[in-house]
């Protein structure tokens, strides 16, 4: 299993990241985000979207809970901030996401994590040294047995 760990200085940086992941993405990826508030995980997916040739249409899904960006593969972006019972992930139609030809990035993975799918790509950015700008990204694997 790969892992990678960047060091990320700017938001162009963080940015570019994702990016660099879109294109070793392919349909029916899940890229599950995990980080605190202000972590720099909407930013990255702009870069995964501009990395699709989706180019800069990301906003946060907050409110909406998720947002569809259609494309030569469609990229479906998730909050999973407010979600706290299988309830509020039903509302989400999460599963029936699952099923359809797309890439998948979730932010707020770890208020789900026990419905994440056996393979998907694990994203952690962690704020670095009290520096406002500066996170380290994780980028590896997961394959559950």
């Amino acid at each position: 299993m790969l892992t990678l760990v960047i060091i990320s200085n700017s938001s162009y940086e963080t940015q570019k990241v994702g990016f660099q992941l879109a294109k070793k993405l392919k349909a029916g990826d899940v890229v599950a985000l995990f980080g605190p508030m202000g972590a720099g995980k909407t930013t990255f997916v702009r870069g995964v979207a501009d990395g699709l040739g989706l180019g800069d249409c990301v906003h946060s899904p907050t409110f909406a809970l998720v947002h569809e960006y259609e494309g030569p593969v469609s990229l479906f972006h998730f909050d999973m901030y407010r979600v706290e019972s299988f309830d509020d992930l039903e509302s989400t139609a999460y599963y029936d996401y699952l099923k359809r030809e797309g890439i998948i990035i979730i932010e707020w993975s770890e208020n789900i994590e026990n419905a994440l799918p056996p393979n998907y790509i694990k994203v952690e950015i962690s704020p670095q040294n009290n520096n406002l700008e500066q996170r380290q990204i994780v980028v590896r694997e997961v394959k559950k047995t």
